[in-house]
């Protein structure tokens, strides 16, 4: 689907609410699945990945009804899944596909995945291999991606593992796996990453323990069922947090966001570039969350590396967007992690930037961009998200500072994780 995008804006204003946090919804669904009682989530994420996660749970045996703004599961526990009719498409969901890797790891019953061509490509042996450490049962296509198939599997022995990758993905899918375990299971990471396992864990009433960057999971027997609203999610709300710094005359307030510690580096790090955010109306339950307004700003370089990447990964693309803006030379690095996701967002980045004229090299792990640079059609007035919802919506704030005319090729992607993207960005501009 092509997309004409809005160019030349002149200002943001107004008050939006972003839509649910897509790590908590699919996290929400899955602990309800498995908890005992009926939990109701509101405020949740109804975009294709999430989706998926539902059909999933659904094909499985679970009953999950939805309305406009909520769903509600009846929870079978971690013993009540039922066999799926045929093979379990995740489409483009790696969230789904790699929790999901972890909660039905010891089914009684073997489970078939597949996805589209794009999540068929992503890295799967990071979490088969520790799961097989435990006892689990799995087939993949060249033992690392879809379709693969988690063989019957009646126990799952302790795991005492440092995770070779600093990801929440691979976390949260050994911690489901660690609560179906014989023992204790003790999990390390190489960086934090976002924890909303953790605290979901914790509101149903499960345990985990945490020392530094090692957690400790025991068996969980049972877990209870919930009922709580999911705040905004902070990966959405970076898109039209950098739209109003980036486009004169704009101040927006951006209602009851996520701000969970592990999720806010990009608000660290647009911050220290310059821009103008602040926080009102804080609110916590097991996540905090909060009003963000953003105004207008000028902004200058930085260097964006180290421990500080597994928690701006998805919103890295912005931030090479808000480089080309500012002044002198931005530097991100040690994020070799891109290549791996949706597409290689290192390589589709530098590519799409560089047609509207950005001064963006690509690094093996990163990109070096200097700025400011006036943005417009160079090579091409033709853009493209590759398939990938955070490209697409990164181009359609791009196209906000930008002149002439631009299209978007492949903007369904966007519906990922925020299918109501240009509506709101419409509601923003009058």
């Amino acid at each position: 689907m092509q997309k004409e995008l809005v160019t030349a804006a002149t200002h943001l204003q107004g008050e939006l609410m972003i839509p649910g946090d897509k790590s908590i919804s699919h996290r929400s669904v899955m602990f309800g699945a498995i908890a005992q009682g009926t939990s109701k989530i509101s405020h949740f994420l109804f975009s294709d990945d999430c989706l998926h996660t539902i059909s999933a749970l659904q094909a499985l045996g679970v009953k999950i009804q939805r309305t406009t703004d909520s769903v509600t599961i009846e929870g079978v526990g971690f013993n009540g899944f039922t066999p799926a009719k045929q093979a379990i498409d995740l489409g483009n969901s790696g969230t789904s596909t790699r929790l999901l890797m972890g909660l039905l790891s010891k089914q009684s019953f073997p489970i078939t995945f597949s996805g589209d061509a794009s999540l068929s490509k992503r890295p799967m042996q990071r979490v088969i291999a520790p799961l097989q450490k435990m006892g689990a049962t799995i087939t993949a296509t060249d033992d690392n991606y879809l379709p693969l198939t988690i063989r019957s599997n009646h126990r799952l022995t302790a795991l005492d593992e440092t995770i070779p990758v600093a990801s929440a993905q691979v976390k949260s899918a050994l911690m489901f796996a660690a609560m179906q375990a014989d023992e204790p299971s003790h999990l390390t990471e190489l960086a934090q990453t976002r924890d909303h396992t953790e605290r979901m864990l914790r509101k149903f009433g499960g345990q985990v323990d945490i020392a530094g960057l090692t957690l400790t999971v025991p068996p969980q027997p049972q877990l209870k069922a919930q009922s709580f609203r999911v705040p905004g999610d902070m990966s959405s709300a970076a898109f039209f947090i950098l739209a109003a710094t980036l486009v004169s005359n704009s101040e927006i307030r951006l209602k009851q966001v996520g701000l969970n510690g592990t999720r806010t580096g990009f608000l660290d790090v647009l911050s220290r570039m310059g821009a103008d955010i602040r926080v009102e109306n804080i609110d916590s339950d097991f996540e905090v969350s909060g009003d963000l307004i953003v105004s207008t700003s000028s902004l200058k370089a930085t260097e964006v590396g180290g421990a500080e990447i597994p928690n701006v990964i998805d919103e890295i693309p912005l931030i090479a967007l808000a480089a080309t803006q500012a002044q002198g030379t931005t530097v991100i690095k040690d994020a070799a992690e891109l290549r791996v996701k949706e597409t290689d967002r290192i390589a589709t980045v530098t590519a799409e930037l560089r047609k509207l004229g950005a001064q963006i090299e690509e690094q093996p792990d990163g990109m070096v961009i200097t700025g400011p640079t006036p943005l417009k059609a160079v090579t091409s007035d033709q853009l493209d998200s590759h398939g990938d919802h955070r490209i697409g919506l990164m181009l359609a704030v791009a196209a906000l500072i930008s002149q002439g005319h631009l299209t978007l090729n492949a903007a369904e992607a966007i519906n990922v994780s925020y299918p109501a993207f240009f509506t709101d960005l419409t509601n923003l501009l009058n």
